[in-house]
């Protein structure tokens, strides 16, 4: 190969990697976001997102222990590659909640078990893999959290109250309304907060019809955070939206022990562009709960949830899989107001 020749191909290589390197330091760091859009409902309201209403009698209470997995919960994808920011997510859920009447207060506890993706960079933007913020190092291609490495570690705790305006427990049709506050707790870096506060408010409606159950909720999340230009990061407020439905399969026991069998669909979409195809999240999952009562309103429930992204955008995964075990108390022979 001529001198010539030589020093043109060292002039391309040296032009490339001078405009890979301006594109990379063009592009918009993703600063991290709370990514999952599984948002679970209180202690003892029956459902995983959305609620039953049923609250009843005097004072009680309820204890809830959810965890799950999801795949893939933000995946994104240009002409030319596929970038697994968040590729597996794995948490833990304790909920506590008290009733009295038709009024219910609650408190959620969200903690990473487990967090792993990709950095990369896609779409004019960089992302940095889940990372633990307890280690100096540089973030590398693969990272992740674990429990280990974030111990007491808690996302984003939740505390609401709702209430139920219309209707009775058990009764074909209970309409109520519910308030939560989000606190910012975490890091960005690990995708399980936005850094601010939220918050949300939800219209609810529930019912039973002989051996069939249903739930559904429309509602608001006040979402400050924005950042349009950066794929599958938070635009602004959304609605969110919901439904779940379900059949009695089996009671046994002379109908102290239960098996409701049903799908639950749950989503949010951004007011910027509502139900855009890259600003809505939509899920669906099949569900199942056992339930069993004791003497004295004492109830144990035992809940199994699978499904997936029906529009994997957003934090809505490839599949998920849940488990809650919850245990209720209730005052129920004491007269309602």
């Amino acid at each position: 190969m001529s001198s010539s020749s030589r020093r043109r191909l060292l002039g391309l290589a040296v032009a490339a990697s001078m405009t890979a390197f301006a594109a990379r330091a063009s592009a918009q760091a993703a600063q991290g976001f709370a990514l999952d859009r599984f948002y679970p409902s209180p202690a003892g309201a029956g459902w995983f997102v959305m609620d039953d209403l049923d609250m009843q009698g005097g004072l009680g209470g309820a204890i809830a222990l959810t965890t799950g997995y999801a795949r893939n919960p933000l995946r994104l994808e240009d002409a030319f590659q596929q970038l697994a920011v968040v590729s597996s997510e794995a948490f833990l859920n304790f909920g506590l909640a008290a009733t009295y009447d038709r009024w219910r207060v609650y408190l959620d506890l969200r903690m990473p078990l487990y967090v792993a993706g990709q950095s990369g960079t896609i779409g004019g933007a960089v992302y940095t893999s889940p990372r633990s913020m307890l280690t100096s190092s540089p973030p590398t291609t693969s990272d992740r959290v674990t429990l280990a490495s974030n111990p007491d570690t808690l996302s984003d705790p939740r505390v609401g109250v709702e209430g139920r305006l219309f209707g009775t427990p058990g009764g074909p049709l209970r309409l109520g309304l519910s308030a939560e506050l989000i606190a910012p707790n975490g890091e960005r870096g690990q995708y399980d907060t936005d850094g601010t506060f939220r918050a949300m408010i939800r219209a609810l409606a529930a019912g039973d019809v002989g051996r069939l159950r249903y739930a559904g909720q429309l509602g608001l999340h006040i979402r400050p955070l924005d950042e349009p230009a950066i794929p599958g990061s938070p635009q602004g407020s959304e609605l969110l939206f919901g439904a779940a439905g379900g059949g009695q399969v089996g009671a046994w026991r002379g109908g102290a022990l239960a098996l409701l069998v049903g799908p639950e669909v749950f989503g949010a979409s951004a007011f910027r562009s509502l139900f855009g195809s890259t600003t809505t999240a939509l899920e669906g999952m099949l569900t199942g709960r056992l339930e069993g009562t004791g003497g004295h309103g004492q109830q144990v429930r035992l809940r199994l949830g699978a499904g997936g992204g029906i529009n994997e955008a957003f934090g809505a995964p490839e599949w998920r899989i849940l488990v809650t075990i919850e245990t209720l108390n209730r005052d129920v022979g004491r007269p309602q107001l």
